[in-house]
């Protein structure tokens, strides 16, 4: 069956005005997980928001869990349809202005939106593209994330600690905004096309979104460190088939995701400012023609 022959159910309970950001989250047969997330959005955030939850399968429970919750909008699809198109059908109910993307194995910490939405109005314009930052369990050594292991899973998660520590560790602003929880302008996802559907079922379709950014003309990327959520890491990928997503993107864009992090996106470095125009190296472009060649063949091979 393909995905246009899935039926959509949508369900636009919630009209409040005073609403700041609609918050999108896929979510796939992780109730636990969903419903912590949604009582940190509850207890945590400093301003109401719409919650739209696209829901795919729900063999656990998961639908009827939501369709119990009055404030919370939802899309339902009785398959899996993965994370482009489930953000892209969440989207099509939101009723603000802004719309901002998040994982549902994420715990959002005290003060967390208030910190996006200062930010936005300091911007003054559309044309940004503005991160929270993860703490994970797991030490990445990656400077957009911190470190701190207050459960690696549900079971083990402590949030008594979490609430007590999650603001000790220091951090500065930094450059190049990917990984959700992301926000943008409704206008400014509208103008991109939300995320891409050919990265189905969702890997490299965050960076991918990054570039569609850059290409529309957004220079303003930024990573805010103050305003934090804690991340589980992979609980639903883990489970899911992976797509060929690095030579997707190879093809797609000419070269690999970690050139984009580095000479478009500038990724980890301190924010100093709307990032300065890429410039290319010829053996970089060499280095590129060649690895796009190669993710032509493969990908090639990949999709028969």
């Amino acid at each position: 069956m393909s995905i246009a022959e899935i039926a959509i159910e949508k369900i636009h309970k919630t009209q409040n005005t005073a609403h700041q950001f609609s918050i999108l989250i896929p979510s796939w047969n992780n109730l636990a997980y969903l419903q912590l997330c949604i009582n940190s959005i509850r207890k945590n955030s400093t301003h109401n928001h719409q919650i739209i939850i696209h829901i795919n399968e729900s063999k656990d429970g998961t639908i009827e869990w939501v369709r119990n919750q009055p404030d919370i909008d939802y899309t339902y699809s009785e398959q899996n349809i993965g994370i482009c198109y489930a953000l892209n059908i969440a989207a099509s109910i939101s009723h603000t202005d802004y719309i901002l993307y998040m994982n549902d194995d994420m715990y959002v910490c005290p003060n967390w939106d208030e910190v996006l939405l200062q930010e936005i109005k300091s911007i003054g314009h559309k044309n940004f593209f503005l991160s929270a930052t993860m703490i994970e369990p797991f030490d990445s050594h990656n400077t957009t994330m911190l470190f701190g292991d207050f459960g690696k899973k549900i079971e083990s998660f402590d949030e008594t600690k979490l609430l007590n520590e999650y603001n000790s560790k220091p951090l500065k602003d930094w450059t190049g905004a990917t990984w959700p929880p992301n926000i943008v302008h409704k206008d400014v996802w509208i103008a991109v096309g939300g995320y891409s559907i050919v990265f189905h079922p969702g890997m490299y379709s965050d960076p991918d979104f990054s570039m569609k950014l850059w290409l529309y003309g957004i220079r303003y990327f930024k990573g805010l460190a103050a305003s934090r959520v804690y991340h589980f890491s992979g609980i639903s990928t883990k489970r899911v088939k992976q797509n060929s997503g690095y030579y997707m993107f190879i093809q797609k864009w000419g070269m690999p995701t970690s050139v984009t992090m580095k000479k478009f996106l500038q990724m980890g470095k301190p924010f100093t400012g709307p990032v300065a125009p890429a410039k290319y190296k010829s053996k970089i472009n060499f280095k590129n023609s060649y690895k796009r060649i190669i993710s032509a063949m493969k990908s090639s091979v990949s999709m028969e």
